[in-house]
């Protein structure tokens, strides 16, 4: 045993002992005062023989002291550092006025740097989706001006105090409200903030080569080794020509070989944001230059994409009436078939309205067929069928036999089964028994399968016309039409209108099938229902630009997130070096970015087909040993004394 300038003392086992007392034997394994002895891989082997678990590898990533992984286990994800609050920026402040404001800028950067590190963060993201979400429930909830002004007014009135705190809040207006356009516009800003710097470092990564293996495999989560006779080299090109045909990204990195695999993982992560914006981006220009419209039809009649055309229409804050798709289309005819019997007694089996239209001013008339859910696309314009009903048609003549109305009457459906009302409104051209002119109203009721007389209310049986009946209740007077305050035409205003009674002073009343006739009192005149009966439907057309775009987007979303969760980022690295006895020690460790237990498994399968290549060493020792004569007999049990000398 020898004593070193350094205090360290050596055995003559080849054991070293430093003044701490702890003891370093020729394999390298240090043994503490405790009698635990601790090995190159990180395991720590008590004196009972039995060994605890490695040191986890992410505790080593990034540092590059001792031989650690360094630069290997760097560069995993292109997520931003998170960083906390520091206490101030500015460090240090000099004396005078120059280190005052020079104290001040640096503190202002800092804090403003950190401040946008915090929102291009995950968390402020994730964090500003969610209260997008939330600003998103009361648009669904509470009426909304731009789309329904009518129920917002009736909200207002129905609740004075809680309709004046929604209107300061802008809840009404949710969507183009101040604070949802703030959430929108920063998590927008977000997004980018996040993407650009990543995006950047991913394609300096991809230009890259994977790094170099770090000088302790060993340590890593996934690790092999074993010995072989084959040479360095030739252990190396296999390992390189492996990992290739696995799909590796791989080169010779000094004394071993350097693989990386699963960058498909980052680039999902980045299209999902790319997506993100995306959608964001359609949303807002689809909300800013939509329009929507609403047109009842009669078959026969026609409609032009004009602002005067329409029955009711909205549109986007930039949204122009040039932005209109000139084309006309009329309808020619609705079919409507019913299922007759059974459960589902009632449900449409065909519900299409055919058409012919045209494209611009001189476009040549073409055919077609509209279906639920299968709309006409004209340009950036959609023509949906959502709505069908009946007009029936009638007629009414003055006292003296003059036809003053003769037109169909579109009623609106109050339940699945098309019972229905509406208004008659005789404006002009009608004169009393007395010859002064007057308007005439009546109150409609049409069913077209009668439930039958003494059966209760008017109501519809079945939505097909099997037994149409109209009810009617007449009146004279003033319709208040020439005020020129807008009217609903399905409904009456009897304000300034009487009703007519018959003779007996009671009003008058009746239930028409087709082809018959109410008679007015007094000479008044009558009103006819025909028995041609119209069917009329309703079309919405839409104009939303940006939809296609958003439902990319929408795709494109669900693969990247999918394969940001599913697919993992790893690296292999294959040393081979030759031993000090002249034999090649062949190292295989892998990292991932996270613990995973497919990473052992795929370590394992790469090492079988390397090992293939390059066989482990037969034992020496073993092959000096003669063969076992009997080889189905038990080996003899040494005595315990023997045991323990040994």
């Amino acid at each position: 045993m020898s004593t070193t300038d350094t205090g360290k003392t050596t055995t003559g086992a080849g054991q070293t002992t430093d003044g701490t007392g702890r003891t370093t034997d020729g394999t390298g394994r240090t043994t503490d005062d405790t009698g635990r002895t601790t090995d190159d891989p990180g395991r720590t082997t008590d004196d009972t023989g039995e060994a605890t678990e490695p040191v986890p590898a992410s505790r080593h990533v990034g540092v590059s002291a001792d031989g650690e992984l360094g630069a290997a286990g760097s560069q995993l994800s292109t997520a931003p550092i998170d960083t906390v609050v520091p206490g101030s920026f500015g460090g240090v402040r000099k004396a005078g006025a120059v280190g005052w404001l020079a104290w001040t800028g640096r503190e202002i950067f800092g804090w403003a740097r950190w401040f946008w590190r915090q929102l291009t963060s995950m968390r402020i993201a994730l964090l500003l989706l969610f209260m997008l979400s939330l600003g998103a429930i009361p648009g669904s909830l509470i009426p909304q001006s731009g789309t329904d002004a009518v129920k917002v007014q009736d909200f207002k009135d129905a609740h004075s105090l809680l309709g004046s705190v929604y209107d300061k809040l802008g809840l009404f207006h949710v969507y183009s409200s101040v604070w949802f356009s703030a959430i929108y516009i920063l998590l927008f800003v977000s997004l980018i903030g996040c993407i650009v710097p990543r995006t950047w470092q991913f394609v300096g990564q991809l230009r890259g080569r994977p790094p170099g293996a770090p000088r302790r495999l060993n340590r890593l989560p996934a690790y092999a080794t074993w010995r072989t006779d084959a040479e360095p080299e030739q252990v190396r090109e296999a390992a390189l020509k492996v990992l290739k045909k696995r799909r590796f990204r791989a080169h010779l990195a000094g004394d071993a070989v350097a693989a990386e695999k699963g960058y498909l993982r980052e680039t999902g992560n980045l299209l999902f944001h790319i997506a993100l914006v995306v959608m964001l981006v359609a949303f807002a220009w689809g909300q800013l230059f939509k329009s929507e419209g609403n047109k009842l039809i009669v078959e026969g009649d026609g409609f032009s994409n004009t602002l005067l055309s329409y029955d009711d229409f909205k549109s986007g804050n930039l949204f122009s009436t040039d932005d209109l798709t000139p084309f006309s289309f009329e309808l020619r005819k609705f079919t409507g078939t019913y299922e007759e019997t059974g459960p589902n007694k009632g449900t449409p089996r065909t519900y299409q309205a055919d058409i012919t239209y045209s494209v611009g001013a001189e476009g040549k008339e073409q055919k077609t067929t509209v279906k639920v859910n299968e709309p006409l696309e004209i340009g950036d314009s959609k023509v949906y069928l959502v709505s069908h009903g009946y007009a029936p048609v009638v007629t009414v003549r003055d006292g003296k036999g003059n036809v003053v109305y003769s037109e169909p009457v579109p009623m609106l459906p109050l339940d699945s089964n098309v019972t229905s009302q509406g208004a008659i409104k005789v404006m002009d051209g009608y004169r009393n028994a007395k010859g002064v002119k007057e308007q005439l109203g009546f109150a409609a009721f049409f069913v077209p399968t009668f439930a039958g007389a003494g059966k209760g209310d008017m109501f519809s049986q079945f939505p097909a016309l099997n037994d149409p009946v109209l009810a009617l209740t007449g009146y004279h007077g003033s319709l208040g039409v020439d005020s020129g305050l807008p009217q609903n035409v399905y409904q009456l205003d009897t304000s300034q209108m009487k009703q007519f009674k018959d003779a007996k002073g009671e009003i008058l009343k009746s239930r028409l099938a087709p082809g018959e006739t109410m008679t007015l009192p007094n000479g008044a005149g009558s009103i006819t229902f025909e028995k041609d009966i119209k069917e009329w439907a309703g079309f919405q057309v839409t104009q939303q630009p940006g939809s296609d775009w958003a439902l990319a987007g929408a795709f494109t979303a669900i693969f990247g997130l999918a394969g940001s969760l599913f697919i993992q980022r790893r690296r292999v690295w294959v040393r081979a070096v030759t031993g000090a006895d002249g034999v090649t020690v062949v190292e295989m460790a892998g990292l991932g970015r996270s613990e995973s237990t497919k990473l052992p498994e795929e370590l394992g399968d790469l090492a079988a087909l390397v090992h293939d290549q390059a066989p482990t060493k037969p034992d020496a020792d073993a092959d000096d040993l003669d063969p076992d004569p009997h080889p189905d007999a038990e080996p003899p049990v040494p005595a315990a004394g023997k045991a323990e000398k040994q």
